[in-house]
């Protein structure tokens, strides 16, 4: 069988798609001096960065804004009106600025669970749809937004910023080139300090609130919420959010995976952790906090061929005993957020979203790489040619690069209740994956929780369902129940469709 390198696949690929996409009927390719107008959905926090990154590309301008906080929503649509001399539509219910015929672009920052039906509405309503990731809250969602793009012809860019970034590009080349020798593991990294979210309670919804809006296809819980701070906070509460798995992950897992060569889901997946450390750290041996997603977990991904770790702390990291991860990185205090690939003649390391650093395999710098993220040009650059095979990050890499944290989440949840003994952890991560020295991992995590002060046998470590994935199909193969996690319950009214019927 004849192998094509990483470039000729690439090249392959690409040229494939855009015959795909130029055999259908398309629509008018803009005129040169078009401006496209753009609606943000959800302009608290992340949303501030769409308002700036569309109004420094003199190809768009902003012309509605959409929040369920019209506070946020007024505020923001001040901003606007003294960046660009011209005030953007308010709207509170996204619906209404999708019938705007002055709109080509939507571009959402919502919470997780609102991602996908808001780029699905979009493409439906003919726009073109810029979508924060986790482009999805579950599996099924990612797979209902990649066919959309297909059916609505529409441009479909997931928020992961790297895929345009000028040290991430050529850093990639060089993995793909041979530049580190083989690669078959890679290693994801969010070590972040997340201090408790306050305690689980009964809290009421801001008065500017829509909370109806807000809730939209997640099942409508009470008027009230169970944490303190409404906004943000919902990243770790299940519910709506996907934890740091599935907030920061997505980000380096993507990275992991373009650097593997991988452009399918793993077939092997296990994770181990807890939401654990807040009863120290609040000096209350029987505190609860208010988020339900892992604070601590590693997930370990088996590929078959190739295998990836994602090591969620939420704890601190300052004076870490991770040695290795320390020397590749250079320093020992403060977060680290970035990816380590492990080759057969050097390591190359993801330090942040404009450096990487290559080293041979006594750690010395081999070559730097360093540069900006155009990415929301890219993507106007794609609605304006209507070929989508120019994306970067198109809805195919944002749903895998989310299903990496989706799958990861469903193997933690269903063995949340299952805490274990080292010995038993140690067991069950010594069958996963070939390419990485597991109990090393295992070590230095459990490390990681008593130099945070966790009574390990008062507060054991959860041990996830070890889950086997079909790509085809995508389902699980030996656990029906996590099967009813690959979907959620949606509210009648914001029902998402099925990739079939989308």
């Amino acid at each position: 069988m004849k192998r094509f390198t990483r470039r000729q696949f690439h090249f392959l690929t690409a040229a494939g798609s855009a015959a795909a996409v130029a055999a259908r009927p398309q629509p008018a390719r803009a005129a040169a001096n078009e401006v496209l107008g753009v609606a943000i959905v959800g302009v608290n926090g992340r949303g501030g960065d769409h308002i700036n990154g569309f109004h420094a590309d003199k190809r768009t301008e902003i012309r509605a804004l959409v929040d369920i906080d019209s506070d946020v929503a007024n505020k923001r649509a001040d901003m606007v009106e003294k960046l660009q001399g011209r005030r953007p539509e308010v709207f509170t219910d996204m619906r209404k600025a999708f019938e705007l015929d002055s709109i080509d672009i939507v571009s959402t920052a919502t919470p997780n669970h609102w991602h996908a039906l808001c780029g699905v509405w979009a493409m439906q309503a003919g726009k073109d749809a810029y979508i924060e990731k986790p482009i999805s809250h579950n599996i099924t969602e990612g797979r209902t937004l990649v066919e959309a793009a297909k059916k609505y012809q529409r441009m479909c860019q997931t928020g992961t910023q790297c895929r345009s970034s000028g040290a991430l590009r050529p850093a990639m080349e060089f993995i793909a080139e041979g530049g580190i020798g083989d690669v078959n593991l890679a290693r994801g990294l969010c070590y972040k300090r997340r201090k408790s979210i306050g305690a689980l309670g009964d809290y009421p919804v801001p008065a500017n609130v829509n909370f109806d809006l807000w809730s939209g296809p997640a099942t409508f819980t009470t008027p009230r919420v169970t944490r303190q701070r409404f906004h943000y906070d919902w990243h770790w509460q299940r519910h709506y959010g996907n934890g740091d798995l599935g907030n920061q992950g997505p980000h380096q897992t993507d990275i992991a995976r373009w650097g593997l060569g991988l452009m399918r889901h793993p077939e092997t997946i296990l994770s181990y952790g807890g939401r654990l450390g807040y009863q120290a750290e609040r000096k209350d041996p029987n505190y609860v906090d208010a988020g339900d997603t892992a604070n601590t977990c590693v997930s370990i991904y088996d590929y078959g061929d190739k295998c990836m770790i994602f090591e969620t702390r939420g704890l601190s990291v300052d004076d870490s005993a991770d040695d290795e991860i320390n020397k590749l990185f250079g320093y020992t205090r403060g977060n680290k957020v970035g990816v380590i690939f492990y080759g057969s003649k050097g390591y190359l390391v993801q330090e942040s979203y404009a450096k990487c650093v290559a080293y041979d395999m006594d750690f010395n710098v081999i070559k730097t790489f360093t540069g900006g993220q155009p990415h929301y040009a890219n993507f106007i650059d794609a609605c304006i040619s209507r070929n989508a095979a120019e994306l970067n990050a198109d809805a195919l890499e944002g749903h895998l690069s989310a299903g990496v944290s989706h799958l990861g989440n469903i193997s933690y949840y269903l063995g949340e209740e299952n805490r274990v003994g080292v010995q038993e952890l140690s067991d069950a991560v010594a069958g996963v994956g070939k390419f990485d020295d597991n109990q090393e991992t295992l070590e230095r995590t459990l490390r990681h929780l008593k130099d945070n002060q966790v009574d390990l046998d008062k507060y054991p470590v959860s041990l996830g369902a070890l889950l086997k994935f079909d790509n085809e199909s995508e389902r699980f193969t030996n656990n029906t129940e996590a099967n009813q996690l690959l979907t959620r319950e949606y509210r009648r009214g914001y029902e998402l469709p099925t990739a079939a019927t989308v």
